[in-house]
């Protein structure tokens, strides 16, 4: 070769050669770059990528129980067991930060403080032009918590007035009524051949009914004189003794259940009444816009306490949260009560077109897939949920 040095136009194509390789080689990099730009696989395998390098996601949260709560100043809860799950299946660790409200929640993953927020975060429309939600990862809706006992007022004047116009005591006093008005006709009919005090039948049916309703009661203020008269007589005093038994039976069932329920049984029942809630939740919304002008407090546990306090007649919020606080530190002291109503589902929040949102889904839809989720959910709940 160096015997033979090339002319200098074949150095020119020597250059040009290897300059159009690496101009070609180059350009086809910066094709494919624009082509994945354009369609938007870039994003996508950043999404795919990130979680899975040990990064911390700072994750805001606050106390809503049992999704979220404190035990020996550690937070837990079936949201933070859900987390746990999630971040080991991305290859991610959670570093919680604690909001003290729901708005301080959303404005933390707003304004870019936190990567995502978990605990009992509804998913609305209003809320979804802001964020990005996750798959729903609970389904819920929302319920009323009241007083019980004593303090629901059921032994009041208007609570036994309802007891007494309710459908069983209704119909006991219609049958009651009836054998009172057939013993009667019957006993006239035949007592008039024999008592002349009872042979017109203005007023004699009036005397028949006084001794009916007297024996209906296990008392006769007369006895009758003919036979079947006192055939009836004996049959009242047999129908005296089911209905004495019965009729306590009924009338105290009736005020127990009173006791337990109170007055309000349902969102119908809410109009009138002072109702909490906690400021900015999808069941303050409900309550506003049904105008019930709610009483709106920072946490749930200041809205519960306003109903201990007696300066409110009902809680509304959400059906788990109620209910485990009425099966645990409210026990004997409020109830649940009515349907579950304004139907709902809890997602995990993040900020709009984070990377984070589909690799999380992907870890959800295998965490339910594979039962660890119903596996979470018994440890807080009870049983499996059902649905989606």
């Amino acid at each position: 070769d160096h015997a033979h040095p090339p002319a200098g136009g074949e150095y020119l194509v020597v250059i040009l050669g290897g300059w159009q390789g690496s101009f070609t080689f180059f350009a086809a990099i910066f094709l494919v770059c624009a082509l994945l730009a354009v369609t938007g696989c870039l994003p996508a395998l950043a999404q795919s990528v990130a979680p899975g390098t040990g990064k911390s996601l700072r994750v805001a949260t606050r106390l809503v129980p049992p999704f979220v709560l404190k035990k020996d100043a550690v937070l837990t809860g079936f949201s933070l067991d859900l987390l746990t799950a999630l971040s080991a299946a991305t290859g991610t660790k959670a570093e919680l930060a604690e909001m003290a409200t729901l708005p301080e929640l959303l404005d933390a993953v707003q304004e870019h403080k936190a990567d995502l927020a978990i605990a009992a975060i509804s998913i609305t429309s209003e809320r979804e032009e802001r964020f990005d939600f996750s798959q729903p990862m609970f389904d819920s809706g929302l319920q009323i918590l009241v007083r019980s006992s004593a303090d629901t007022g059921a032994f009041s004047l208007a609570n036994i007035a309802r007891v007494a116009m309710s459908g069983p005591m209704l119909d006991l006093l219609a049958v009651l009524a009836s054998i009172i008005v057939i013993a009667a006709h019957i006993v006239w009919v035949f007592d008039r051949r024999h008592d002349e005090a009872v042979r017109p039948y203005f007023p004699g049916i009036f005397r028949s009914i006084y001794w009916a309703t007297g024996a209906a009661g296990g008392q006769q203020p007369f006895h009758p004189h003919s036979a079947i008269g006192r055939i009836v007589g004996a049959l009242c005093v047999i129908i005296s003794i089911i209905i004495v038994a019965y009729f306590p039976a009924t009338v105290t069932s009736s005020m127990t259940v009173e006791q337990l329920k109170g007055d309000i049984n349902g969102p119908d029942d809410l109009p009138g009444k002072k109702v909490a809630t906690v400021a900015g939740s999808t069941s303050a919304g409900f309550l506003n816009q049904s105008k019930l002008n709610p009483a709106e407090f920072g946490k749930i546990s200041e809205a519960i306490d306003a109903l201990l306090a007696k300066n409110v007649d009902a809680v509304v919020f959400d059906a788990p949260v109620l209910l485990y606080f009425a099966a645990n530190e409210g026990k004997g002291k409020v109830i649940v009560t009515g349907p579950v109503f304004k139907r709902e589902t809890y997602g995990i929040l993040y900020t709009p077109g984070s990377p984070l949102r589909k690799p999380m889904d992907a870890a959800l839809l295998k965490l339910r897939k594979s039962g660890g989720y119903d596996e979470i959910y018994r440890k807080w709940f009870g049983a499996a949920q059902g649905g989606s």
